[in-house]
């Protein structure tokens, strides 16, 4: 299987435009709220690597 980097991409911004969000994350099924991990689990969650699969793989196996 071939994994696919996606380039993160970080852009300042003005502070006074940002506002704050919530970010959700899967685990075990369930999608929680970042923010009420306990430090263990919020920092596993920041030294993920993300991948995307291509749409030809996702296409044939269904």
């Amino acid at each position: 299987m071939e994994t696919v980097q996606i380039p993160l991409r970080v852009e300042e911004k003005a502070t006074e435009l940002r506002v704050p969000c919530e970010v959700y994350s899967r685990i075990v099924g369930y999608l929680r709220p970042v923010q009420n991990w306990n430090r263990g689990k919020q920092q596993e969650f920041v030294e993920r690597r993300m991948f995307r699969v291509p749409d030809e793989v996702q296409s044939t196996q269904e």
